[in-house]
C-alpha cells in the first residue's frame, strides 16, 4: 500500500489527504496549528469571521467533488430579496444598479481576453476608460489586489464574469469555512487518514514516501529551501464589524471608485453572530506603500455611505491585514502555468492557491491538491512496477 505524507491541514491539504486515502494510500497529515483549516479557518467565539469571504462558487470543480461526498451541505444561499439590496458606490454616490459598462463587459467571454495585455487597457477599448476602471474595481472582490487593471486581462475577466454572474455562483457554508473543514476532517478520519495537529514540520521526512506540501508558498519555500517558490500576491485590509440590526442595511456595497467591498454575511447566515446583530466584513486591497490604517480609512468612508450610524451601532470590531494569503494573481504575459510547478522532483509535490493549477480562489487549491496526489501515486506505482 502506498504511503503519502501531507504537510498542511487547510483546504488543499485535506483535499489531498482524502484523494490519496480514497485511492488506497496510507496517509499522515501534519498541521502546525492546533486546529485544521489554514486560511479556511473560522474564528472561534460569538463572531464567526473568516480570513476573507468564505464563498464556494457553484461553477467550480470542487462543488461537485464535495457534493458527491456529502460534504457540501448545509449551505447558506443568498436570499433573492438580499440581491435587491446590493449597492454600487460610483462617482461618489450609492446606486442600486451597476453602470451599463459592467453589464456590457460581462458578456465578453474570458477565454477571448488577451493574456499579454493589462485588463484596464483591454477593457478600455470595449467600454471606455471610466467603465473599465469601474469593472476592474468590481473584480477586486475576487482578486484582493490594489491595482486589478494592471493584471492580465484574461485573468481578471474570468474573475469578473464569475463574480458578477446571475444567478450568483457564490454560496456560503453555513457556519463559515470552519464547518466545511470539520466535515472534511471527519470524512478523512473515517477513511483512515492519520491527522496530527500542533506538529510543525521543519525538515523533510527521511521515509522516501511521496510528500505533498500543502502550505503557503512562504512556508513551502522555507521547508524545501527553494528560493524559486515565489509568485505575485496581494495585501488586503480586512475590517470585521458586528452591528446592531437595522432594517434597510444593504446586503453588500461594491466600491467602483477604488477597489473595495463590504458584505453583510449574516444576510444569508444568521448563525455567524448573536441574535440582533449583523456581522459585516470589508475587504480593501492596499498597495505595497500603504498601511493597514489606509485600508481601514477607506472602509470607514464606504461604511459612512452605505451603513447609516454604523459607529453608534458597533458592538464589536477587528481589523487585520491578509498578506500573500489571498491567492495568486497573474501579471500580463503570464498564466497559471507559469506559477511554481506542482511536481518539485524527488517525490515532492506542491498544493495551494499560488501554484500551477487553474481556477478561481479556492479552486486553485483544490485542483492542485488533486493533481499533486495523482502525480505522487502514479510516480510511486511506476517505481514499484520497475
Amino acid at each position: 500500500m502506498d504511503r503519502i505524507t501531507v504537510v498542511g491541514g487547510g483546504f488543499a491539504g485535506l483535499t489531498a489527504a482524502i484523494t490519496a486515502a480514497e485511492a488506497g494510500a496510507r496517509v499522515t497529515l501534519h498541521e502546525a496549528h492546533h486546529t485544521l483549516g489554514g486560511r479556511a479557518r473560522t474564528a472561534e467565539g460569538a463572531y464567526k469571521t473568516n480570513e476573507g469571504p468564505h464563498a464556494l462558487y457553484s461553477g467550480g470543480p470542487h462543488w461537485t467533488w464535495l457534493k458527491q461526498r456529502g460534504l457540501l451541505q448545509p449551505l447558506a444561499p443568498i436570499p433573492p430579496r438580499e440581491l435587491l439590496r446590493m449597492r454600487f458606490h460610483h462617482r461618489g454616490a450609492l446606486h442600486r444598479t451597476p453602470p451599463l459598462a459592467l453589464l456590457r463587459l460581462g458578456r465578453h467571454r474570458a477565454e477571448l481576453a488577451p493574456v499579454d495585455q493589462g485588463f484596464l487597457s483591454w477593457a478600455t477599448g470595449l467600454v471606455g476608460p471610466a467603465g473599465a476602471r469601474a469593472a476592474a474595481h468590481y473584480a477586486a472582490v475576487a482578486l484582493f489586489h490594489h491595482d486589478p487593471g494592471s493584471l492580465s486581462a484574461a485573468f481578471v475577466q474570468e474573475r469578473f464574469r464569475r463574480a458578477s454572474s446571475l444567478p450568483p455562483e457564490a454560496h456560503y457554508p453555513r457556519g463559515g469555512w470552519g464547518a466545511l473543514i470539520e466535515r472534511m476532517a471527519g470524512y478523512a478520519w473515517d477513511l483512515g487518514v492519520r491527522i496530527e495537529t500542533s506538529t510543525r514540520v521543519t525538515e523533510l521526512p527521511a521515509t522516501g514516501d511521496p510528500l505533498v506540501v500543502a502550505t503557503s508558498l512562504d512556508a513551502a519555500r522555507s521547508l524545501l529551501r527553494d528560493e524559486t517558490l515565489t509568485w505575485t500576491g496581494g495585501r488586503t485590509a480586512l475590517v470585521d464589524l458586528a452591528l446592531t440590526t437595522r432594517p434597510g442595511d444593504p446586503f453588500a456595497v461594491s466600491d467602483l471608485d477604488s477597489p473595495g467591498w463590504i458584505e453583510r454575511f449574516t444576510a444569508q447566515d444568521p448563525t455567524l453572530a448573536p441574535p440582533g446583530q449583523q456581522l459585516i466584513q470589508g475587504q480593501f486591497p492596499i498597495a505595497p506603500h500603504e498601511s493597514k490604517a489606509d485600508g481601514v480609512a477607506r472602509a470607514e468612508r464606504l461604511l459612512d455611505t452605505g451603513f447609516p450610524q454604523w459607529r453608534e451601532r458597533t458592538v464589536w470590531r477587528r481589523a487585520s491585514v491578509a498578506a500573500n494569503r489571498t491567492g495568486a494573481v497573474d501579471l500580463p504575459g503570464t498564466t497559471w502555468r507559469d506559477r511554481p510547478a506542482i511536481s518539485r522532483g524527488g517525490g515532492i509535490y506542491l498544493a495551494g492557491d499560488q501554484v500551477a493549477a487553474p481556477g478561481v480562489l479556492s479552486e486553485v487549491s483544490f485542483n492542485s491538491a488533486i493533481e499533486a496526489v495523482t502525480l505522487a501515486l502514479t510516480s510511486s506505482r511506476l517505481e514499484v512496477a520497475r
